[in-house]
């Protein structure tokens, strides 16, 4: 028998696009064959201690925020806590100093990726526009061959024009469209939800529309131009009503939504800045219509759009706060703890939203990559444990099961939690 964990999920196929190609059944035969050809005291290891294995876990949507920013993260630190959450591959977004916007500006994002050694597959972005200002296409042509993806995250491209040719030209090259959907024109200086909280506390809000607009109009180009489009981060009921509209008339749309849109609503909001992110924390209405969304698979993925701050940035209240929270450590426990065992959805759709369909999607190979995760063990959220430098989180406190014991990579132990190891075994017995 397999370990627990291993999970057979259903055939959907996804849209594939450009240079790359990694099917479903492909990364579900790779895992099989992994889990089978694991050693036998690895085995009695999992089976005697009834631990879950899943495979490497794949974020989409994440800040590393290397080069440029490294006091907030570096590829090494973001890459150890990736690990600690279960994730072997991640993508990172581009809003970073240089902007890989040209072959040079990429190459010194590039460089730390390659100079790490911590064995997570980290893939970079490109960016959309030069400076990711929304007002000259970058040099997608020059990148292409090293990039996951291209997208201005952080900031929408603002114009119909610019953003038709931008996906014109991706289709022309077989990459994903990433889009961050915002509407400048509709912010008014906002930084929570245009809610019930906002008004009680004298909050300037941000609208709804100013994330769903931009959807609305780049589904149609999408259509138009038989762009591969992905929708990051999105946070309202319209947003998943208008995918789902999409999906239904043959658009090549994907779609993401973070942990934290999914647990909290705007009625959670605290005076504090971990609370604090873009898009903000929604209605209650808009967490449920993105429940529905992941329960029927108009949402195909979860990411996490793990952003560090430094303290000193999170620590200025909901108005003066950066935008921005960690999630790479807390993603599965806090998805498993009120999804899975609240029966919102199933052990193995959960995997499927963190594993099969990013890898499928954007084409990332499983590299024999798996976790595992003792789901009986329960633990308050306490930032200090965390390996991230980021230490900003909405859920800290909550009370969440499953606890990552090991994460492994084409044969390289990327994270190990020796205190369950020693517990149950010696560190010879996990590695063989």
């Amino acid at each position: 028998m397999l370990p627990r964990g291993l999970v057979r999920l259903s055939q959907e196929r996804y849209f594939m696009t450009g240079k790359r190609k990694v099917t479903r059944e492909s990364l579900e035969a790779q895992f099989s064959s992994l889990c089978r050809n694991f050693d036998d005291s690895f085995k009695t290891f999992l089976s005697s201690n009834g631990f879950a294995v899943f495979p490497g876990f794949c974020d989409v949507h994440v800040h590393f925020r290397e080069p440029g920013f490294s006091y907030k993260e570096t590829v090494g630190t973001g890459s150890r806590a990736a690990a600690h959450g279960g994730y072997t591959a991640v993508c990172t977004m581009p809003n970073l100093n240089p902007v890989p916007d040209s072959r040079e500006h990429l190459d010194a994002v590039l460089a730390p990726i390659r100079a790490s050694e911590t064995g997570v597959n980290v893939l970079p972005y490109g960016a959309l526009t030069v400076g990711e200002a929304g007002e000259i296409p970058a040099d997608l042509d020059a990148m292409a061959p090293d990039v996951i993806a291209f997208s201005d995250d952080g900031r929408g491209v603002q114009s119909e024009s610019m953003m038709r040719s931008l996906m014109e030209k991706c289709a022309s090259l077989g990459m994903i469209l990433s889009a961050h959907c915002e509407d400048n024109s509709l912010l008014h200086g906002g930084y929570i939800h245009d809610g019930a909280y906002a008004a009680a506390h004298g909050h300037r809000g941000i609208c709804s529309e100013s994330e769903w607009g931009p959807i609305k109009r780049d589904l149609r180009l999408a259509k138009e131009t038989g762009c591969a489009y992905h929708v990051c981060h999105i946070s309202t009921r319209e947003s998943v009503a208008l995918i789902r509209e999409a999906k239904a008339a043959g658009v090549n749309v994907t779609c993401e939504t973070g942990p934290h849109y999914l647990i909290l609503d705007d009625g959670d909001l605290q005076e504090d800045g971990r609370f604090k992110m873009n898009p903000p924390l929604r209605a209650r209405e808009d967490r449920e219509a993105l429940i529905e969304g992941v329960c029927d698979g108009t949402i195909d993925m979860i990411a996490t759009d793990h952003a560090p701050h430094s303290g000193e940035e999170k620590s200025r209240g909901l108005e003066k706060s950066a935008f921005g929270v960690v999630g790479l450590e807390t993603a599965f426990p806090a998805l498993y703890t009120h999804l899975v065992k609240e029966h919102v959805i199933s052990l193995e759709k959960l995997v499927e939203l963190l594993a099969w369909n990013p890898r499928t999607r954007f084409g990332i190979p499983l590299d024999d990559a798996y976790t595992v995760w003792d789901l009986e063990k329960s633990a308050p959220v306490d930032p200090a444990s965390f390996l991230s430098l980021g230490r900003a989180t909405p859920f800290e406190g909550m009370v969440f099961s499953g606890e990552c014991v090991l994460t492994s990579r084409n044969g390289k132990t990327l994270y190990q939690n020796k205190e369950i190891i020693n517990a149950h075994t010696t560190e010879e017995r996990i590695h063989g």
